[in-house]
């Protein structure tokens, strides 16, 4: 090899060392400090994953179905709804079977969860709920939205193995909810309402009360008047007359009447689960014997069972589960849905809620696993939903919501409190 060789190849030699140690800094530097556009990826994907998580419900109900945006493409999110259309739960089920579909077409308007949309089915409930799951089951749902009583909830329960998360929409039965066996309920339950509407009477100064029941531990219509007579009482209130009646059958009250007029002078509330034309039938027979001055109070029964429209429901007092007022976002898509009309429209934010609730689930866990949502469910806190904050958190399926306190006047219902 010549000198010129041997010098030209340490040259070479020397360059490439040149390069490894450039490259060895260059490492050096990545593994104990990142990059600056290292950086901004991380804060980027920090940004994402908090947004992943984020249901924008503002933004749902705003969507215009007349200017969509794109439609979303992604695996869709998929709600079951087992509805009872029975004369004894219809009056809701219906029309939150058709507010639901109603929105998660906003949602999808909107350009869907996190680019997927949602679909809702529904199947009525009718004699066989255990088989309208299965069938929603089969269909892929991801979560349901039951209806209000338990005999149609706990076989939807059994169906899904306990697996899947059901929130039945309308109910205030405490029984109705378990967390073990993922069943929720969207609203205070009837000791909730019916404690709240005692907790009021004794604010206002009532220490006298007349109670109508079904009966002790009777679901809804016996629960309800055990609850206030356990939270009137308790606050120094006197019970002075209770009495039996049927629920959602009895309009003649002539008997009862005769013994309350007995003991009553007109300084009483009266409360009772009744429906509002069983409450102002008995309104009027009260008056017939002279007790003109005795105020009514009620539980949800009444607003779901229109007295804001019945002449005689005028200044009775009861505890509905939302406000709806002209103007807002909430009021305008369910006046667009057409349920504002119905009978219950006060009712229809828990669907929504019940639907938003079960998408935060597979929002929170990442997942679509039934029981992986049902679970994230279970730890969901200080929810923003239509109806209220909702939290699940520590409970057994019951949120510890707020109780409007509300009065009839003039065929509307206007605020008085809120309890709790």
């Amino acid at each position: 090899m010549t000198i010129r060789k041997l010098m030209a190849l340490l040259a070479i030699l020397a360059m490439l060392a040149a390069a490894c140690g450039s490259d060895g800094d260059s490492d050096t530097a990545t593994d104990d400090a990142p990059a600056e556009s290292d950086e901004g990826d991380a804060m980027e994907d920090d940004a994402m994953a908090e947004e992943s998580h984020s249901l924008d419900i503002d933004a749902v109900l705003a969507a215009d179905l007349s200017n969509c945006a794109e439609a979303p493409t992604g695996d869709p999110i998929k709600v079951g709804m087992v509805m009872d259309f029975s004369e004894a739960a219809g009056f809701v089920d219906v029309p939150g079977s058709e507010v639901v579909p109603y929105v998660a077409s906003l949602a999808n308007c909107a350009g869907g969860i996190n680019g997927r949309p949602v679909e809702v089915e529904v199947r009525e409930s009718g004699a066989d709920p255990a088989l309208a799951t299965q069938d929603l089951i089969d269909w892929g749902a991801q979560f349901f939205i039951g209806p209000p009583f338990a005999d149609a909830t706990l076989p939807m329960q059994q169906t899904g193995g306990g697996e899947y998360a059901i929130f039945a929409a309308a109910s205030t039965e405490p029984t109705l909810a378990d967390a073990a066996n993922n069943t929720f309920l969207v609203t205070f339950d009837d000791n909730g309402q019916s404690s709240a509407a005692a907790e009021f009477a004794l604010a206002q100064g009532f220490t006298r009360a007349i109670v109508f029941t079904e009966g002790e531990g009777v679901p809804y219509s016996g629960v309800n008047p055990d609850a206030f007579k356990a939270a009137f009482t308790a606050g120094g209130g006197e019970i002075v007359s209770e009495q039996t009646y049927a629920w959602f059958v009895d309009t003649d009250f002539s008997a009862q009447v005769n013994e309350i007029a007995g003991v009553a002078d007109g300084t009483e509330v009266f409360f009772s689960a009744a429906a509002a034309f069983q409450v102002t039938a008995l309104r009027a027979q009260m008056e017939g014997q002279g007790l003109e001055t005795v105020n009514y109070m009620g539980t949800d029964a009444l607003d779901a069972t229109g007295i804001i429209a019945d002449p005689g429901g005028e200044g009775m007092v009861h505890t509905p589960h939302t406000l709806l007022v002209e103007g807002t976002a909430l009021y305008d898509v369910l006046d667009a849905s057409g349920t504002l009309a119905s009978d219950a429209p006060s009712f229809m934010p828990l669907y929504i809620d019940s639907m938003f609730l079960g998408i935060q689930g597979i929002l929170d866990c990442g997942c679509d696993d039934p029981a992986g949502i049902a679970d994230a469910v279970k730890e969901i806190s200080s929810f923003p939903g239509v109806s209220g904050d909702i939290t699940y958190a520590g409970t057994n399926g019951i949120p510890p919501k707020a109780v409007p306190i509300v009065v009839v006047e003039n065929g509307a219902n206007v605020l008085l409190d809120t309890i709790g």
